[in-house]
């Protein structure tokens, strides 16, 4: 009669064991929803950003992680520097064109094409942005970037009156990641 008891203990501790193992799932749960969503989680695709309301009017000086495809023209762009003040040429600026397009751009895209369907970017240092793929015509990537910044940039204001809305709907890009996961 002493092996009903120990089979009865065995069957008691497997249930336990499966009891506290269930405990400390459900512990892991609640602990890792806790802190919320994590930034890098929160993109936007360009496309969304293009469509409807203005991006500053939508979204002001908000920082965000817009996911596109990078185009840059560089010696092939047609247009001005931006003008003599420094504190907001690198904004108004015509040239060097860089836009994130909703998709992959051609190698032999056009700069009105990049204007027409791109999202425009400027950065204070100008730093911000991919090296050059090739030596000429458009630098374009093979994947997707993640780009961070925001619209509505205090210096839009500076900008010469005919370029400020221009100014306003530039994504100023603080950094960039060519991971998109």
């Amino acid at each position: 009669m002493a092996e009903p008891d120990a089979a009865s203990r065995e069957r008691r501790i497997a249930v336990g064991a499966v009891v506290v193992l269930g405990a400390i799932v459900l512990f892991l749960l609640v602990v890792g929803s806790l802190g919320g969503p994590k930034p890098e989680d929160d993109r936007v695709e360009v496309a969304d950003v293009l469509t409807g309301t203005s991006p500053p009017d939508r979204f002001g000086s908000t920082e965000l992680r817009i996911v596109g495809w990078y185009a840059e023209l560089t010696g092939d762009c047609e247009g001005d520097g931006g003008g003599a003040d420094p504190a907001v040429s690198w904004l108004q600026a015509e040239c060097p064109l860089r836009v994130l397009v909703p998709e992959q751009p051609a190698d032999d895209v056009t700069q009105a094409e990049l204007e027409a369907a791109g999202l425009r970017l400027a950065a204070p240092n100008g730093r911000p942005f991919p090296s050059r793929a090739g030596p000429e015509g458009p630098n374009t990537r093979g994947q997707q970037l993640v780009f961070i910044g925001h619209f509505a940039d205090s210096a839009s204001a500076s900008c010469v009156p005919e370029r400020v809305a221009r100014c306003r709907s530039t994504f100023v890009v603080s950094d960039y990641d060519g991971l998109v996961r």
